[in-house]
């Protein structure tokens, strides 16, 4: 990874420890050593300039070829603390891909260090299945991924398995490997 952004370090570090140390996804570790994962860090604090950083994301992956950037995560370093107002911003995103004819070219998983499932207690370890550093949006290549899942058996329990993974491992557990990773 070139970008020396402190955002930018802890985003890779997470991904390397927590994404990939845990095999979250299972799809991440070829994507992440081949330096296929893009991190782009969004300063802005305003609501427009978040959007505009959005489409710039999607322009420069629909410009750059799959083997230079397979995947990008746009990670807002300053703004979206507040879980509401960030998840505001993943509907926009989708909405956004729906006008710019990228819905299913595209696609956006969410990722935030509040990161809450409805229904769900707010102390509970499944959270973190899609808890990061920064608030977050990864931008993933339907293709990409269509191609990755063709040999994957029963990719529809990747969520539950890694919930139990978590389970298992417990609250504690995580919350060392995360702070010994200074996530």
């Amino acid at each position: 990874m070139t970008d020396i952004n402190p955002a930018a370090q802890q985003t890779h570090q997470w991904l390397e420890t927590i994404v990939v140390g845990l095999n979250l996804c299972p799809f991440a570790a070829p994507v992440l050593k081949a330096d296929g994962v893009h991190i782009e860090v969004c300063e802005a604090e305003q609501d427009q300039a978040m959007i505009s950083a959005v489409l710039e994301q999607l322009d420069q992956l629909q410009q750059t070829d799959e083997s230079t950037m397979a995947t990008s995560l746009l990670v807002f370093s300053q703004g979206l603390r507040d879980f509401d107002q960030y998840w505001s911003l993943v509907e926009v995103a989708n909405e956004l891909l729906q006008q710019v004819g990228l819905d299913g070219v595209i696609q956006i998983a969410s990722f935030h260090p509040d990161y809450c499932f409805e229904g769900v207690a707010a102390d509970d370890v499944s959270h973190y299945t899609n808890r990061s550093p920064y608030p977050m949006l990864h931008f993933i290549r339907e293709a990409q991924l269509s191609r990755a899942l063709e040999n994957y058996p029963e990719p529809e329990l990747i969520p539950e398995n890694n919930i139990r993974k978590l389970q298992t491992m417990g609250k504690p557990a995580l919350l060392k490997l995360l702070s010994t990773e200074s996530l």
